[in-house]
């Protein structure tokens, strides 16, 4: 299993921020938007009556990638307001460099703020290895790095 996580202090209380990831469409805007580490596509981000804000709650994402379909489905594991929220994929993800995986956040009150971490913890693709070990970590840290850079820009526009 392979690891990449970033934490940042956040000008906000943590009730606030986790209001703010809570919400999966938007935290998770990143996927839905053409970018090129999308290969100038976007996924579609839906998530069944829980919203993805319980535990066992669904998130699906389904779209493509450089003209490949591509589809996962995650469910909330841990969400315990306004600290920890926990969601992993169920199933065999359809995705290019990386396989299973498991998201974590936490939000740790601080005296200015609140100190705003996200980790992933990923399994390389079972088919296309090789593509896992050239670009698995670089997909990981993007990921990572646009939920805390999506987060921090929400709180200090």
């Amino acid at each position: 299993m392979q690891n990449y996580n970033k934490s940042i202090l956040i000008p906000a209380t943590p009730e606030n921020i986790f209001a703010y990831i809570d919400d999966h469409a938007r935290f998770s805007a990143h996927m839905s938007k053409s970018s090129w580490m999308m290969g100038g596509e976007s996924m579609d981000v839906t998530a069944d009556e829980g919203r993805g804000q319980e535990v066992g709650s669904h998130i699906r994402l389904k779209g493509k990638i450089f003209g490949i379909s591509l589809y996962l489905d995650e469910v909330v594991t841990q969400h315990d307001p306004p600290h920890l929220k926990t969601w992993e994929t169920v199933g065999i993800p359809k995705l290019l460099v990386i396989g299973n995986y498991r998201m974590k956040i936490l939000i740790e009150p601080k005296e200015t703020g609140a100190l705003f971490s996200v980790s992933i913890d990923y399994d390389l693709p079972i088919t296309n290895t090789w593509l896992g070990k050239l670009f698995g970590k670089i997909y990981a840290k993007w990921c990572v790095e646009q939920m805390i850079t999506g987060t921090r820009k929400y709180f200090n526009a």
